[in-house]
């Protein structure tokens, strides 16, 4: 396990702080994707940009990528040797992106880019309620297809904080 994505059903989900404890277990660097997709302001970085980043860290022996992001995941899905995929309720996800709102208002939490503070809107949390069920039901096929066409792939499915916090603590270094 030295190429790592971690993926989430959500955001809220807690993808970037499993991503942040596991890179602390493994001493493995963790990237964060937002930090490469989103620019001061809230401005989208171009996708070549976002790509060419990704394809860098892909370069490296070991790594953590964090992150959905769909017009990338086959990129990284290809390279990982482990995907480790979050899926709790959505009432929870609701929950903790409205408290990470709270937590973080005015300023720019450490896994987004560089002047992006932290915002909620209800354009977003529309769009966590109205993905949150599609996206589930595709990421159970994506991982189907992956294991498919890569059965060596280590394909993990937390989902419960039980079992997420389970495997943070039972990883070996």
């Amino acid at each position: 396990m030295e190429r790592i994505m971690v993926v989430g059903v959500s955001a809220g989900v807690g993808k970037s702080t499993f991503a942040r404890r596991l890179g602390d277990t493994l001493n493995i660097e963790v990237h964060h994707l937002d930090t490469y997709y989103w620019r001061p302001g809230w401005v989208e970085a171009p996708l070549e940009d976002f790509i060419s980043a990704q394809k860098e860290i892909l370069r490296h022996d070991k790594w953590i990528m964090e992150g959905n992001y769909s017009n990338s995941i086959k990129l990284r899905s290809e390279l990982a040797d482990t995907i480790i995929y979050l899926e709790l309720p959505l009432r929870v996800c609701l929950y903790r992106v409205i408290k990470r709102w709270l937590s973080y208002l005015g300023k720019t939490r450490p896994d987004m880019g560089k002047g992006c503070n932290e915002k909620l809107d209800w354009q977003f949390v529309k769009f966590i309620m109205t993905t949150y069920f599609s996206r589930r039901k595709e990421m159970k096929m994506r991982f189907a297809d992956l294991q498919k066409s890569d059965p060596e792939k280590v394909i993990v499915i937390l989902k419960s904080k039980k079992e997420i916090e389970g495997y943070v603590l039972n990883v070996k270094g």
